[in-house]
C-alpha cells in the first residue's frame, strides 16, 4: 500500500472510531475545569512538561513530579491526555499523556473493560494516522497498549477474548508504509517484552498464566511472521542508507529476539540469571528450527548487514545455539550443530565484521554457548571440527593479544577454552579433540599478553587491568583449568619469564644509574606473573594432577618465596602494592591447595622424607612440592611454611599499615588461617592441629603480646587514617583472639595480659572524658576500641572465656560507652560499632551467656543494654526529620542494630525477664517504650524497603509475640493497629525470611487469642491481668475487623495464587484464622469459586472440602500438622484445576474484599472456640 493510502486509510479508521471512544470515555471524564479555556490548560501542562523532561534544577523537577502525580491522580487526568495529544506543540506534551495514560492502566484496581478498549483503540488509531511522531512517544504509546493487552489477556465480552485481537490490528499496519510497518512490528516486539515481564507487585502466579497463555496461543506466530519478513527484507536489494529501511530491519530483528529470550517456562525470569542458561524452546516450534533455512538466514543478514543491525543478528544466532539439546532426535541434533559450525566456520573465515565491538563481543557469547549445550564428544565428530577448532584458537590468541579491547568479551571466550578443557577427561570419542594442541597456546597467549600490557600501561598512564581485581580473578580462575591441558609447558614458560624478570628486576634494584620508568614495569610483570603462578598452583586437581605437576608447583612456589623474602628485605625503602596483593594472593592460593587436608599427612612425610621409600602413597605429593623448596629455601615441612606465612603477615602489618588495601587482605588471610579447616576430624581435628601449630610459632606470640600501634601501625587513631579503615581492626583481633584461645583454657592472668593494650586505651579514655580536651580524640579512640572489642566478642565462644571479657568490661568501661552514645548520637561512625558491640555482647552464641546460678551477670548485661537502647532512641529522635539519604545512616541503621540487640536479649534465655517488674527494676517495661517509640518513627515502607532493618524487626517481633503477648495486648490501638499492619504487609513480601517470620508472629497472636476465648468459655481461674490484656486484644480486634479480615485473604492469596516458598509457614497461622472467623472464610471460598466458570465449580468446591477434613476445633499440634498435610494437597488440586486456559472472565484475587462487610469478631458474647464469627 502506498503511502498516501495507508495515511488516508489510517484517518478514515480514526474518524470511524473517534467518535465513539470520544463520547463512551473521553468526554465522560471533563469535569468543572472544562470551564477554563483549553489554552491556559494547555499551557499549564507544557510548562510541567518542560520543567520534567527540561528542567536544570533539582528543584523544578522536583515540584513537576509531584505535580505529575497529582495529575494523574486527578479526576480529569484523561481528559488532560487527551488536550496533551491533540494539541501538544512538543513532543515532551504527548510523553507526558503516554506516561499518565501507562500508570493508569497499570493500577492495581484496573479501569472498566470498555474504557481499555476504547483506550487501546484511540492510541492505534493516533499512531496509525501519525507515523512519524518521535520515536520515544511512538515507544511509549505502545507501552500502554502492550499493558492493556497483558492485564486483560483473559478478560471476555461475550465469548471473546477482547485484547487478544491486537495481534489481528497490527497486521494491518504491517500492510500500509515502511512507518506503518515499523510502528505494527514495534507493537509486536513490546507486548512480547510486556509478556515476559514480571510484575512483582502482582501475584506471579497470574503472570505465569498469561505468559503461558501467549506462548501456547500467539507467540509462535510472531516468531514464523518476523521470520517471513526478514525473508522479504534479504529477498529484495537493501537500500540501508534508507533511515526507514535500517529502522524496520532492526525492529524485526529485535522482535525476533525478544521471541527467542522468551522466559518459556517460568526458570529464568530474573535478568541477573546465569547468561549460559539453556533456551527451553517450546516442542511445537521444532520445524521451525528444523529448516535449515532458518540459521542460513540469520547468517546471511550478519553478513548482508551493518555492524548495528549484525550484531542483532548474531544476538539471535546465540539464542539458536542455546536450544535445548532434547528439541531435536539425535541425527536432527548432528545436523543442526553440524549447521552451527559451518556458520562459525564462515564468520571467522570472513572476521572484517568482527572488528565492530558489538559483534565481537556477540560472536564471543555465541562460542561459549555454543559449548554450554554441546558436548565435546559431539563437537569432535563433526566434520569441519579440526578446521574450526583452528580458527577459534587463532581467533582468540588474537583477542588476547589486543588485552585492551573488549575485556567483558575474553570471559566468553575463556569460558569456551575452561569448559572445553574441563571436558577432556569425559571424552570417549576416538576422534581427536587437538585440545593439547591448541590450549598450551591460549595460555601461553593470556601469559604473554598481560605481561606485555604492562609497559603500554605505564608509559601512556594507562588505567591498569589490575586495578580490576574482579576481572582479573575471574579471568584468572579461568585459566588455571586451561593451562592445566599441558602442564609441563605451560610451568616452563612461566620459570623462564619469572626468572628472566626476576633477574631484570634485581640488576635495576641494583642500577645507580636505572631508568625510573622501567622499574614499575618489572614490578607489574612481576605482579601479573605471581598471580598466575598462584593460579596454576590453586588449580590443582587431585584426580588429574602427577607427581610431575606438584614438582612443577614446588619449583614455581621457590620463586614467589624468594621474590617475597627479597620484597621486605627491601621495607620499607622499596615496596610495591600491586606485588605485595599478588604476593597475598598466592599465599592464600598455595593454602588452599597444600595447608588443607593435606595438613595431617604432611607432618608424617617430614619424618620420611630422607627414606622415600617409606613415604605413603598419598602423602608422596606433598614430598615433590615440598623437595625443591627444601633445597632452594630450607622450608622442609608445614611448620616452616606456617612460620613463612606468619612472618609475612606481620612484616605487612607492620610496614603496610597506612596501604589500606594491603592490610585488610593480609587480615583476611590472618583470619583465613585461623578459622582452620574443620573437615572430617572431631577430638583431632585438622582445625585444632593446625591452630596448635600456629600458636608455637614466634610471630604469633609476638602479635599476642604486642598488638599495640608501636608495633602495627594501622592500630593507630591518627587523623591521617580514615574512619572506615577502623573495620579491620575487627578482623584482626577476631582472629587474634582464635589463636588466644587455643591454650588460654581458665588462666584469666593471661587474659588480662592480653587486653593490657586495651585496659590502657579506655584509662585514657576515661581520663580524658574527666577533663573534658581532645574530645575528637577520644571519639576515633572508642571507635577502634568499639572494633576491637566486637572482635574479640565474637571469638569468645565459651562460657568461661566471655565471662573473663564481661568481668573486664563491666562495670568499669560499659559506662564510658553509654557516655559516647550520649555526646555522639548524630553521628553513625561512633554509634555504629558501639551498638554493634553491645549487640555483640548481648549474643549467646554456643550458650556462652548462660552464668551459674549464683551469677547476676545476665541481669546486669540486659540492664546495661537496656540503658544504651533507651539513651540512644531518646537522642536519636530528637534529630527530627531527615532526608532520603541521611534516614538510613543516621537513624534506620541504629535502630536495626537495636532491634538485633533486643532480639538477642529476649531471646537468649540467659535472663529471665520476670524479674524486672517483681522487683521493681523498670528496664524491661523501658526498653519496650524504647522500641516503640523507635518503631513508631519509621514508616512501613521504610520497615521494607530496608533489608537490614525488616530482618531484625520481624525477628524481634516473632520474640514479642512468643513470650510477651500481654505487652503487645495492651498496646494502645494506633500503636497495635501499626504492628499488626507492619505483619500483614511483611506476608506479602519476597523475603521468605521476613514473610516467614511474619507467619510465625501472626501464629502467636491467634494462638493467644483463641486460648483467651477458651478460657473464657470455660470460666477458668487465671491471672487478672492476663484476662484484661486478652479482653483488650479482642475488643481492638472488633473494633478493627478488616485487620485480621486482610490478613486471611493475603494468606489466601498467597497459597492459591503464588509460588509459595514457605508453605510450612503460612498454614500455621491460617488454621487459627479460619477458626476464629469461619464465615469470612465462607465468603473467601464462595467468591474464588463463583469467579470460575461453572464447570470448575464444583472442583473448587470439593477442595475446599477437602482442606478441612478432618480438622478439628482446636490448635493441637496434631491437629495443625493435619491442616498443614491437607494444605498442602489442596494447593497442588487448586493449582491444577485453574490451569487450564479456558474462558474466565475474572480471575479473583484473594487480596480483595468479598462484598460482605460483616466484622471479623462480630461477638463479644459468643464463649466458644469454634469461631468468633458464631461459625
Amino acid at each position: 500500500m502506498c503511502r498516501q493510502s495507508s495515511v488516508r486509510k489510517g484517518k478514515e479508521l480514526r474518524r470511524r472510531t473517534w467518535h465513539t471512544a470520544e463520547n463512551a470515555f473521553w468526554l465522560e471524564h471533563v469535569r468543572s475545569e472544562g470551564e477554563r479555556p483549553r489554552e491556559a490548560r494547555l499551557a499549564e501542562l507544557e510548562a510541567l512538561c518542560t520543567h520534567l523532561y527540561e528542567g536544570t534544577h533539582l528543584s523544578q523537577r522536583i515540584e513537576a513530579e509531584k505535580a505529575l502525580v497529582e495529575l494523574i491522580d486527578s479526576p480529569d487526568c484523561l481528559n488532560k491526555c487527551q488536550l496533551l495529544l491533540e494539541q501538544g506543540t512538543t513532543s515532551y506534551a504527548q510523553l507526558l499523556a503516554a506516561t499518565c495514560l501507562l500508570k493508569l492502566v497499570s493500577r492495581i484496581s484496573p479501569l472498566p473493560v470498555e474504557q481499555r478498549i476504547d483506550i487501546s483503540n484511540y492510541i492505534l488509531n493516533y499512531v496509525a494516522s501519525q507515523p512519524k511522531l518521535a520515536s520515544f512517544v511512538i515507544q511509549a504509546l505502545i507501552q500502554v497498549i502492550a499493558k492493556i493487552t497483558k492485564l486483560g489477556w483473559f478478560e471476555v465480552q461475550k465469548d471473546q477474548f477482547v485484547f487478544r485481537e491486537i495481534i489481528a490490528d497490527v497486521k494491518k499496519f504491517l500492510q500500509g508504509t515502511v512507518e506503518h510497518c515499523i510502528i505494527g512490528v514495534m507493537i509486536l516486539s513490546e507486548l512480547t517484552q510486556e509478556m515476559n515481564l514480571v510484575d512483582y507487585s502482582r501475584p506471579s502466579t497470574k503472570h505465569r498464566r498469561i505468559a503461558t497463555s501467549f506462548r501456547d496461543t500467539s507467540l509462535k506466530d510472531i516468531l514464523v511472521l518476523a521470520c517471513s519478513l526478514l525473508k522479504e527484507v534479504l529477498s529484495k536489494p537493501l537500500n540501508l542508507q534508507d533511515h526507514c529501511q535500517q529502522n524496520l530491519v532492526m525492529q524485526i530483528l529485535k522482535l525476533v529476539l525478544n521471541c527467542l529470550s522468551f522466559d518459556f517456562t517460568g526458570s529464568s525470569a530474573d535478568e541477573s540469571a546465569d547468561d549460559h542458561c539453556t533456551v527451553q524452546i517450546p516442542t511445537t516450534w521444532r520445524t521451525i528450527f528444523l529448516e535449515p533455512e532458518t540459521l542460513d538466514l540469520f547468517f546471511n543478514l550478519y553478513h548482508s548487514l551493518p555492524p548495528l543491525l549484525s550484531q542483532l543478528a548474531l544476538s539471535c544466532l546465540v539464542q539458536f545455539a542455546s536450544t535445548r539439546r532434547s528439541l531435536f532426535s539425535s541425527p536432527e541434533r548432528v545436523t543442526y550443530l553440524s549447521n552451527l559450525i559451518k556458520g562459525i566456520k564462515r564468520i571467522l573465515e570472513n572476521p572484517q565484521g568482527l572488528s565492530d565491538p558489538g559483534n565481537y563481543h556477540e560472536f564471543c557469547r555465541f562460542l561459549a554457548h555454543l559449548k554450554t549445550n554441546y558436548q565435546l564428544g559431539e563437537l569432535v565428530m563433526v566434520k569441519d571440527y579440526p578446521e574450526v577448532i583452528r580458527l577459534i584458537a587463532n581467533f582468540t590468541i588474537t583477542s588476547l593479544q589486543h588485552w585492551e579491547f573488549a575485556p567483558n568479551s575474553v570471559y566468553y571466550l575463556l569460558t569456551l577454552w575452561q569448559r572445553m578443557v574441563a571436558s577432556v577427561p569425559f571424552v570417549k570419542s576416538t576422534e581427536p579433540h587437538l585440545l593439547d594442541t591448541y590450549a598450551p597456546e591460549i595460555a601461553k597467549a593470556f601469559i604473554t599478553s598481560r605481561l606485555e600490557s604492562v609497559a603500554i600501561v605505564v608509559r601512556d598512564h594507562l588505567d591498569d587491568p589490575l586495578d580490576d581485581t574482579s576481572t582479573v580473578f575471574q579471568q584468572l580462575e579461568q585459566l588455571c583449568t586451561v593451562s592445566r591441558c599441558d602442564y609441563e609447558k605451560t610451568c616452563t614458560l612461566l620459570v623462564q619469564l619469572f626468572d628472566q624478570n626476576a633477574q631484570n628486576y634485581q640488576k635495576l634494584l641494583h642500577s645507580v644509574s636505572g631508568v625510573t620508568e622501567d622499574i614499575p614495569i618489572q614490578e607489574g610483570r612481576l605482579a601479573w606473573l605471581i598471580y598466575l603462578v598462584g593460579t596454576v598452583v590453586g588449580g590443582r586437581l587431585t584426580y588429574t594432577s602427577t607427581d610431575e605437576h606438584d614438582a612443577m608447583d614446588g619449583e614455581l612456589s621457590c620463586r614467589v618465596f624468594q621474590l617475597m623474602s627479597l620484597m621486605d628485605t627491601k621495607l620499607p625503602q622499596c615496596s610495591n602494592e600491586k606485588i605485595e596483593l599478588a604476593i597475598l594472593w598466592f599465599l592464600d592460593q598455595f593454602r588452599k591447595t597444600y595447608i588443607g587436608d593435606q595438613l595431617q599427612r604432611t607432618s608424617k612425610v617430614v619424618g620420611l622424607r630422607r627414606n622415600v621409600s617409606r613415604v605413603p602413597e598419598k602423602a608422596w605429593k606433598v614430598v615433590k612440592v615440598y623437595a625443591r623448596m627444601s633445597e632452594v629455601l630450607g622450608i622442609t615441612d608445614d611448620n616452616h611454611i606456617l612460620e613463612t606465612f606468619m612472618t609475612k603477615i606481620v612484616t605487612n602489618l607492620k610496614y603496610w599499615g597506612r596501604c589500606e588495601p594491603v592490610i585488610s587482605r593480609t587480615l583476611q588471610f590472618l583470619n583465613d588461617l585461623s578459622v582452620g579447616y574443620p573437615f572430617r576430624y572431631s577430638l583431632m581435628s585438622i582445625t585444632y592441629i593446625l591452630l596448635k601449630k600456629l600458636v608455637k610459632i614466634d610471630a604469633v606470640k609476638f602479635m599476642l603480646k604486642h598488638h599495640t600501634s608501636e608495633h602495627f601501625p594501622f592500630l593507630g587513631i591518627s587523623d591521617s587514617y580514615c574512619l572506615s579503615d577502623f573495620r579491620c581492626r575487627t578482623i584482626f583481633y577476631m582472629a587474634l583472639t582464635r589463636l588466644l584461645m587455643v591454650d588460654l583454657g581458665e588462666d584469666e592472668d593471661e587474659f588480662v595480659n592480653f587486653m593490657l593494650p586495651l585496659t590502657v586505651s579506655f584509662e585514657t579514655v576515661l581520663q580524658i572524658f574527666n577533663n573534658n580536651f581532645k574530645q575528637e580524640d577520644v571519639k576515633r579512640m572508642l571507635i577502634g576500641l568499639a572494633r576491637d572489642l566486637r572482635g574479640i566478642a565474637f571469638a569468645l565462644n565459651t562460657k568461661t572465656s566471655y565471662t573473663m571479657l564481661f568481668d573486664w568490661i563491666y562495670p568499669k568501661y560499659l559506662p564510658v560507652l553509654q557516655r559516647a552514645i550520649e555526646r555522639w548520637y548524630g553521628d553513625p561512625t561512633c554509634t555504629t560499632p558501639i551498638l554493634k558491640l553491645m549487640a555483640e555482647l548481648m549474643h549467646n552464641r554456643s550458650q556462652r551467656l548462660n552464668f551459674d546460678v549464683s551469677s547476676p551477670n545476665g541481669i546486669l548485661l540486659f540492664r546495661e543494654a537496656s540503658k544504651m537502647i533507651c539513651t540512644y532512641s531518646n537522642q536519636i529522635l530528637s534529630l527530627g526529620s531527615l532526608s532520603k539519604d541521611q534516614i538510613y545512616p543516621m537513624k534506620l541503621k541504629g535502630i536495626s542494630i537495636c532491634y538485633s540487640a533486643l532480639k538477642s536479649a529476649l531471646c537468649g534465655n540467659y535472663v529471665s525477664l520476670g524479674v524486672f517488674k517483681l522487683y521493681g527494676d523498670n528496664h524491661f517495661d523501658s526498653v519496650l517504650r524504647a522500641f516503640v517509640k523507635m518503631l513508631l518513627s519509621v514508616s512501613h515502607s521504610d520497615l521494607l524497603q530496608y533489608r537490614k532493618l525488616s530482618q531484625s524487626y520481624y525477628p524481634l517481633l516473632e520474640c514479642l509475640t512468643q513470650d510477651h503477648m500481654s505487652f503487645l495486648a495492651n498496646l494502645e490501638p494506633p500503636v497495635l493497629l501499626y504492628v499488626l499492619t507492619s505483619i500483614s504487609e511483611g506476608l506479602t513480601t519476597l523475603d521468605t525470611v521476613v514473610s516467614s517470620s511474619c507467619c510465625t508472629s501472626l501464629d502467636y497472636i491467634v494462638t493467644y487469642l483463641f486460648k483467651h476465648i477458651a478460657k473464657e468459655g470455660k470460666k477458668l481461674l487465671q491471672c487478672r491481668e492476663a484476662t484484661q490484656a486478652g479482653q483488650r486484644l479482642l475488643h481492638f480486634l472488633q473494633q478493627n475487623p478488616d485487620v485480621m479480615q486482610q490478613m486471611m485473604s493475603v494468606l489466601m492469596n498467597t497459597i492459591v495464587f503464588e509460588d509459595c516458598q514457605n508453605q510450612w509457614s503460612v498454614s500455621r497461622p491460617l488454621l487459627g484464622l479460619i477458626l476464629l472467623n469461619e464465615k469470612y472464610f465462607s465468603e473467601l471460598r464462595a467468591s474464588l469459586t463463583n469467579g470460575q466458570p461453572l464447570a470448575k465449580q464444583e472442583t473448587l468446591v470439593q477442595c475446599f472440602r477437602n482442606l478441612m477434613e478432618g480438622v478439628e476445633q482446636n490448635l493441637s499440634v496434631k491437629n495443625r500438622d493435619r491442616f498443614t498435610q491437607n494444605l498442602s494437597i489442596f494447593r497442588r488440586d487448586v493449582a491444577e484445576a485453574l490451569r487450564s486456559d479456558v474462558h474466565q472472565p475474572r480471575i479473583l484475587d484473594m487480596m480483595s474484599r468479598p462484598g460482605s462487610s460483616d466484622p471479623v469478631l462480630s461477638s463479644l458474647n459468643q464463649k466458644t472456640p469454634r469461631g468468633l464469627d458464631g461459625g
